[in-house]
């Protein structure tokens, strides 16, 4: 293995702290016991983390293309090991949201420089290859995540999700320190804190928005937020040294891809927020082999980042970021048809088609970003693929868990369960017709 290989390994595996997360989700209905919480409240595990993460990853991004993207990650990683721990030691609900944000720093200074740090070691023309590397490496670690969630909450209950990534953190740190990134220094640049700080607070309002979209709280967030978003660009036209760069939204198709990757990942994320609940309650198959189950998704995303990384190299992103789209939404139509006696089988092929249909997505959309991005806002170019991620992920936890409380209210679990997959198959076909048209503009 080479020396490049290598790095990209242990950045892998650093990484792997963010997306091992996946095992809180088959731990939810433990949590949801463990402080007793009704299932509505299980969101703010999602949004607390979710929410401080998506907030501040294209500050830090511009931090690590200013100073050191291997700098950034591995504070990144020492903040991650504390947080994961804590976490596991609280027992007052409060107590464990205030973790969970201090978690959701860790994560947003290790994905921040993630894309940027793997890249960074090889040439442009092996871009689309260290993506699909990266993104499987990160794939493996959402794979394991339920897998290992269910084991670990067996034999130790919920906290064990949290603690079990401390010693994977400290570990990345002791081997990244071996093999150093290139360090690019400051110079005479200036980091933006007024921008960072107003895109930091128009974030924060976006996902308050999307949570209280239900209620009269939703429309005076709407237009606060509106009014930060719009200062927030008026600052970055008038800066030497922006944030980001907002005229790269001005070629063909980019800002209707971004969008979306925000609408393909709400639809997606519906599976890691409401399928826990249906193998806990419609089947017999236990917590372990639930959790293995539900890790059929993320495998699906494992197995398309190496293929998509070959293919990608002959099939153009963005009709690949189409396949990917149609197969979300075949796999949420199967989804949506499971009832009480459905085959683990059939639980398993449908899970996996979304999973491959969403890695390839991903795959194809965050190569996209990085070609339309300058290289020396490498860091930039992550942080937008991540965030625009994470407010899909986001949005589902602020809808799909009250839409499907209330469809149970009136219609019973397997009833709404099977809605609300219905829905979010839609919304994919919608992402569809986007990508679609995106690639007719491009």
């Amino acid at each position: 293995m080479s020396r490049q290989a290598w790095q990209v390994l242990v950045i892998g595996l650093g990484s792997a702290v963010v997306p091992l997360d996946s095992s809180v989700n088959i731990a939810f209905p433990a949590i949801t016991h463990g402080f007793g919480l009704a299932i509505a409240d299980v969101q703010w595990v999602v949004i607390s983390y979710t929410l401080t993460y998506t907030s501040l990853m294209l500050a830090f991004g511009r931090i690590g293309d200013m100073y050191g993207h291997a700098r950034v990650f591995r504070v990144g990683l020492v903040w991650s090991a504390v947080a994961c721990l804590l976490c596991a030691l609280t027992r007052d609900f409060a107590w464990f949201v205030v973790c969970r944000v201090l978690q959701g720093v860790g994560a947003a200074l290790v994905l921040s420089c993630g894309v940027a740090l793997s890249t960074g070691l090889y040439g442009e023309e092996r871009r689309s290859r260290v993506i699909g590397a990266y993104t499987m490496l990160i794939a493996v670690g959402s794979t394991l995540g339920p897998w290992l969630g269910g084991a670990l909450v067996h034999a130790w209950d919920w906290p064990a999700v949290f603690w079990f990534r401390t010693p994977i953190a400290l570990l990345a740190l002791v081997l990244l320190g071996k093999f150093p990134a290139t360090e690019r220094p400051g110079g005479g640049e200036r980091f933006d804190a007024l921008g960072a700080g107003l895109l930091v607070l128009a974030l924060i309002g976006l996902v308050l928005t999307l949570h209280h979209a239900r209620d009269l709280a939703g429309l005076p967030l709407g237009l606060a937020t509106l009014l930060v978003f719009a200062a927030f660009v008026r600052r970055e036209q008038r800066v030497d040294a922006p944030i980001i760069d907002l005229r790269v939204f001005r070629a063909p198709g980019f800002g209707l891809l971004n969008l979306a990757n925000v609408l393909v990942n709400l639809a997606a994320f519906s599976v890691w927020l409401i399928v826990p609940y249906y193998l806990a309650q419609a089947t017999d198959l236990g917590v372990t082999v639930g959790g293995a189950v539900l890790a059929s998704a993320a495998v699906g995303v494992l197995v398309a980042s190496p293929v998509g990384g070959r293919l990608i190299v002959r099939v153009p992103a963005r009709r690949l970021a189409l396949a990917g789209a149609v197969l979300v939404a075949v796999g949420l139509l199967l989804i949506a048809r499971w009832g009480e006696r459905t085959a683990a089988s059939s639980l398993i092929v449908a899970l996996a088609v979304q999973g491959v249909g969403l890695g390839l997505f991903q795959l194809a959309y965050i190569d996209i970003v990085a070609a339309t991005i300058a290289r020396q806002s490498r860091g930039v170019a992550g942080s937008l693929a991540m965030v625009t991620r994470t407010i899909g992920v986001i949005g589902a936890a602020s809808t799909f868990f009250p839409l499907f409380q209330t469809l149970a209210a009136s219609a019973g679990f397997l009833a709404a369960f099977q809605s609300s997959f219905e829905l979010a198959a839609l919304l994919a076909l919608a992402v569809t017709a986007l990508v679609g048209w995106g690639v007719r503009r491009a």
